[in-house]
């Protein structure tokens, strides 16, 4: 029976002090061979680090992302755009008939 590889998860302080090692001067390769990742993986940490700074590496390895928020905010936006237009034709609606039946209740 094939042994399954368990995947890893890294703290947030754990990839920065891999990233200062890095900074400063160690190889990635070595510090790769150092903390046992593999060296594509330090050099995604740093793209991230790079793209995201501080909110870098957040939360249980879902890393914030400009993308994702700006994906929530057009679809609340599109939500609101679709009420608003349920909303003014239901109001032209009800001055139509307002407006039928000689402005009597």
């Amino acid at each position: 029976m094939a042994r399954r590889k368990v995947r890893r998860v890294f703290s947030r302080e754990f990839k920065l002090e891999v990233l200062r090692e890095i900074d400063t001067g160690a190889s990635v390769a070595e510090t790769a061979r150092n903390h046992d990742v593999h060296p594509e993986t330090i050099r995604l940490w740093r793209r991230t680090e790079l793209k995201y700074g501080e909110r870098a590496f957040a939360g249980n390895g879902h890393a914030y992302t400009d993308e994702a928020r700006i994906a929530q905010l057009e679809r609340a936006l599109g939500q609101a755009t679709l009420e608003i237009a349920l909303l003014k034709k239901t109001l032209s609606v009800l001055k139509e008939q307002e407006r039928k039946a000689g402005g009597r209740r």
